[in-house]
């Protein structure tokens, strides 16, 4: 019988610290990026990069590059020749499945799943203007349809990331708050 208890511990230890986001997300995640002529031409072949601090990922556009998740914006630059370089930051943004670890795992699953990166997703199409630097934020992303992105300053985005943490912070003290009221 002691076996027993120690087996069923041992499962649901597991299934804690396995992480939600983990389960639900891949470590990966498809982005589509489409670039585009200042005049709103259509311009395939140009050469993109994404990058963020877990890797660099090439494609050509219009194409699909499976990046890695992470809390981290993903930088992307698309050249070609005879076009101006156009450059893209990606805003990631925590998704659902890292607040419902800290319902259901108490924030081990939330840590693991953010070291992981599966805690955070990117805009998952997006429209880059050669000879533009634009800014694309996971929070104004609708499921299949592109992004079109927004100039901005250096300023623009150092106020996106405060807000961003910000946002994350609320939502995690929610979450907590929430955990405190559920009775195991």
């Amino acid at each position: 019988m002691k076996t027993k208890h120690w087996y069923v511990s041992f499962v649901v230890l597991t299934g804690m610290l396995s992480g939600c986001a983990s389960i639900t997300k891949d470590a990966n995640q498809p982005v589509q990026i489409e670039t585009y002529s200042k005049n709103n031409q259509l311009v395939t072949g140009a050469k993109c990069v994404a990058k963020n601090e877990r890797g660099e990922w090439f494609t050509t556009s219009t194409g699909i590059v499976n990046v890695h998740r992470s809390g981290q914006n993903l930088l992307v630059t698309c050249d070609k020749a005879g076009e101006e370089t156009g450059n893209a930051t990606v805003i990631s943004r925590a998704n659902g499945g890292m607040f419902g670890n800290i319902l259901l795992g108490g924030g081990i699953g939330a840590i693991i799943d953010h070291n992981k990166g599966t805690a955070y997703s990117y805009p998952d199409w997006i429209r880059i203007i050669l000879g533009e630097s634009l800014v694309f934020d996971r929070k104004n992303n609708k499921d299949n349809e592109v992004m079109l992105g927004q100039k901005a300053s250096p300023e623009d985005l150092k106020k996106i990331e405060t807000a961003k943490l910000a946002e994350e912070k609320a939502a995690q003290e929610k979450a907590l708050a929430e955990a405190g009221k559920v009775t195991p």
